[in-house]
């Protein structure tokens, strides 16, 4: 019997998508993205931890391409901002070194002070809430297939059929596989081996077809399936990102 926490890892599974891990992270991060520019912005204790973690650098992108909620935005960076300044401001100001003179000798320490202002910096702009939930809900789905992948044959089937796994969310899996007893990892890491496999092999000849079709030798010959080959290669190597766009794929037939 299908159990709640079941029902988006069986979603991934049937979705049209090369990679249903892909599919969990782009939904839940689709979800934070819209709580964050909806209703964290009336929540005091959210806009507590906003104004000190602010995001990560593909967050705040990410935020921003979305051009919705603007002021929301804007009064989430105003109040971070004003955090960060009172924050780093008197750690730089407290590192300016004292100049040398004739009757003040060199200081050593400047260096260390001049680092740890720079740590700081790098500590407060590491930060992503985002990122946080996101890695938390990942978590939870990959328990949950290693779970279903045992006790639901059904979801077996769909998971050695799968199109396959991009190699960053396989890591995930072998790590999570590695929690298992040996029996069990023995299967699971099987059946995802399979499932790489049969995906990596026509890959690499996509990618060859997609580089010799700019020989003019074979200009009239059809694509097949290396159209969008470079884009894929690259979802399979990194994860799905918005950067992979298949518009970028040549246009001939």
């Amino acid at each position: 019997m299908e159990k709640i926490y079941m029902i988006p890892v069986n979603d991934a599974y049937a979705a049209d998508c090369d990679c249903p891990l892909c599919f969990l992270y782009n939904k839940a991060e689709t979800n934070e993205l819209d709580y964050y520019l909806g209703p964290s912005l009336m929540e005091p204790d959210n806009r507590k931890l906003t104004n000190r973690t602010g995001f990560c650098p593909e967050h705040w992108g990410k935020l921003n391409r979305r051009e919705a909620n603007r002021l929301g935005l804007g009064l989430m960076l105003h109040t971070h901002l004003k955090d960060v300044n009172e924050d780093i401001s008197r750690s730089i100001e407290s590192a300016i070194p004292g100049k040398a003179s004739l009757f003040k000798g060199r200081s050593g320490d400047y260096k260390s002070k001049l680092n740890e202002a720079a740590d700081k910096i790098d500590a407060r702009i590491g930060l992503c809430p985002i990122c946080d939930k996101i890695n938390t809900s990942m978590g939870h789905y990959l328990g949950v297939i290693t779970y279903m992948f045992k006790h639901d044959s059904e979801f077996r089937d769909k998971f050695i059929n799968a199109r396959s796994h991009c190699l960053p969310h396989t890591a995930m899996l072998l790590r999570e596989a590695a929690k298992l007893s040996q029996n069990d990892a023995a299967d699971f890491v099987s059946a995802l081996y399979e499932n790489d496999k049969k995906y990596f092999e026509p890959l690499i000849n996509d990618v060859e077809w997609f580089t010799l079709k700019f020989d003019y030798r074979n200009n009239d010959k059809p694509w097949g399936n290396s159209k969008n080959a470079l884009q894929r290669s690259m979802r399979f190597l990194a994860a799905d990102r918005s950067d992979f766009d298949e518009k970028q794929s040549p246009n001939k037939k």
